[in-house]
C-alpha cells in the first residue's frame, strides 16, 4: 500500500518578497530576492541544491520560456529544473514536485520557487477571466468571469441556508475585515490598511453580493522553499517544519454537468481535505488544526472553505465567523498574514506564500501575528471556478 508523504520531507528554508505593484523590479529580481532569503534561512549554499521546481502561470509575460528562466536567473549549477503550472495552485505544484522528489529518494535537497509579474500583464478579474481556462472552456462559458462565478456560489449559499441579503453581506464583510486587520501587521503584504465592516458593506458592487473588498487584488511577488529528507533536517536547523500531508484533487467536470452538486461548496476542496487528514492522522480538523492559509480569492471562497475543510459544520460558518473563531486571537486563526485579500494573487507565488506564513508561525517567528502554540498548519490553494477546479492542500507541523 502507498505510505504517503507524512514526516518524510522537511522544509528547512523559505523566502518571500513583499507583494505589490512592483514596477521597479522584474520577475528575475523577485526570484533572486526570494531565493536569497531561502538559502540564507536554510544555511546552505547554492551548490547544495540538487534539483529545482519552478512555478509560473503567465511565463511569456513573467520570465520567458520554461525552466531555463530559473536556471539562468539563479545561475544554478547544471541541475535538473522542472517548470510547473496548475492554474492558481501553481506555486503549490512546484512545492509538490520538490517534496515528492525528496521523498522518493531521488534527491536530498530540492528547491521550489514561484513567481508572477501579474501587474505587467494588465490582467484583472473583469472582463477577461475566462481566458485562463482555454478555448475549450470558453466554448462552454464564453461570458464567465471569476467574480461572476463566485458571486453565483454566494447567492446560492444564501438561498440554501436562508440568509437574508443583509445577513449574507455581513458574514462576508467580517471575513474581509478580519483579513485586512491581519494584513496591517505584515510588512510583506500589498494592502495594509484596516477596513471596517461598514466600509465593506457599502463598497461598490463587482458582482452581487461581492463588493470591492470581497475580491482579492492583482499583484507581483515571489516565494521559495528548500526541502530535504526529514531524517537529516536537523543538521541544517533546530526547527525544521515537516510535511504531514500533501494532497491534490482535480475536478472531473461533473459538478458543471450534473445537478447533484449544490453550488454551495467546492467538491475538490472537500475531497482533498479528507485525504489530507487521513494521511496526517488528523481525526478532528476543527480541534486539531491550529491555523490555516486558504485560497480567499473572494470572501465567499474563504467562508465555504471553512465548511469544506470541516472547520465549521455545513451551513453554520456564519456563526463561527460572528463569534470570532477565525480571528487572530480566535480558536482557529485563518489568514494570519492577511491572505490573498491583502497580498493579492501573483499566481505562481501564492501557494508558496501561504506556506511561508505557516512555516514562520510554526517556528514562532511571526511577530505581532504569532499564533499561540500552533501544532498543525494547513495551506489550501485553489485554481479555477467553483464548478471546475484544482485544490492543493498541505498539512505541516513540527
Amino acid at each position: 500500500m502507498a505510505e504517503g508523504i507524512k514526516d518524510k520531507v522537511a522544509i528547512i528554508g523559505m523566502g518571500c518578497t513583499k507583494f505589490g505593484e512592483l514596477w521597479s523590479k522584474g520577475a528575475e529580481d523577485l526570484m533572486v530576492d526570494a531565493f536569497k532569503e531561502a538559502i540564507e534561512d536554510a544555511g546552505i549554499e547554492k551548490k547544495d541544491i540538487q534539483a529545482a521546481w519552478f512555478g509560473t502561470h503567465f511565463e511569456e509575460h513573467s520570465v520567458g520560456k520554461g525552466a531555463t528562466s530559473l536556471a539562468m536567473t539563479l545561475k544554478l549549477p547544471f541541475i535538473p529544473v522542472t517548470r510547473t503550472e496548475n492554474f492558481c495552485a501553481t506555486g503549490s505544484e512546484a512545492l509538490r514536485g520538490a517534496a515528492y522528489a525528496v521523498a522518493a529518494g531521488a534527491y536530498d535537497i530540492a528547491l521550489a520557487l514561484g513567481v508572477e509579474k501579474l501587474k505587467d500583464t494588465g490582467y484583472g478579474g473583469l472582463p477577461g477571466g475566462q481566458n485562463l481556462m482555454g478555448t475549450r472552456f470558453r466554448l462552454i462559458g464564453p461570458n464567465m468571469t471569476a467574480p461572476g462565478a463566485f458571486a453565483m456560489m454566494a447567492t446560492r449559499y444564501l438561498a440554501r441556508y436562508r440568509l437574508s441579503p443583509d445577513e449574507g453581506k455581513m458574514m462576508l464583510a467580517r471575513v474581509s475585515a478580519k483579513s485586512h486587520h491581519n494584513g496591517v501587521l505584515n510588512p510583506k503584504a500589498h494592502l495594509r490598511r484596516e477596513v471596517t465592516e461598514e466600509q465593506i458593506m457599502n463598497a461598490p458592487i463587482i458582482a452581487w453580493p461581492l463588493g470591492l473588498f470581497d475580491c482579492c487584488g492583482v499583484s507581483d511577488g515571489s516565494a521559495a522553499a528548500i526541502v530535504t529528507r526529514a531524517d537529516i533536517a536537523r543538521k541544517f536547523r533546530p526547527d525544521p517544519v515537516y510535511i504531514k500531508a500533501l494532497q491534490i484533487a482535480v475536478s472531473s467536470g461533473e459538478e458543471m454537468m450534473y445537478s447533484n452538486w449544490d453550488g454551495t461548496h467546492v467538491e475538490s476542496g472537500y475531497r482533498a481535505g479528507i485525504k489530507a487528514y487521513e494521511e496526517a492522522g488528523v481525526k478532528n480538523p476543527r480541534q486539531e488544526i491550529s491555523m490555516a492559509e486558504v485560497h480567499d480569492c473572494f470572501s465567499i471562497t474563504e467562508a465555504v472553505t471553512m465548511e469544506d475543510l470541516q472547520f465549521s459544520p455545513r451551513g453554520r460558518v456564519k456563526e463561527d465567523i460572528a463569534a470570532g473563531r477565525f480571528g487572530l486571537d480566535g480558536e482557529q486563526p485563518i489568514q494570519t498574514d492577511g491572505g490573498l485579500k491583502c497580498f493579492g494573487h501573483p499566481i505562481g507565488a501564492s501557494g508558496l506564500r501561504m506556506m511561508y506564513e505557516m512555516y514562520k508561525q510554526l517556528q514562532g517567528k511571526a511577530g505581532e501575528r504569532q499564533v499561540k502554540n500552533p501544532r498543525f498548519g494547513v495551506t489550501h490553494n485553489m485554481g479555477g471556478f467553483p464548478a471546475m477546479n484544482v485544490v492543493s492542500m498541505f498539512i505541516v507541523g513540527l
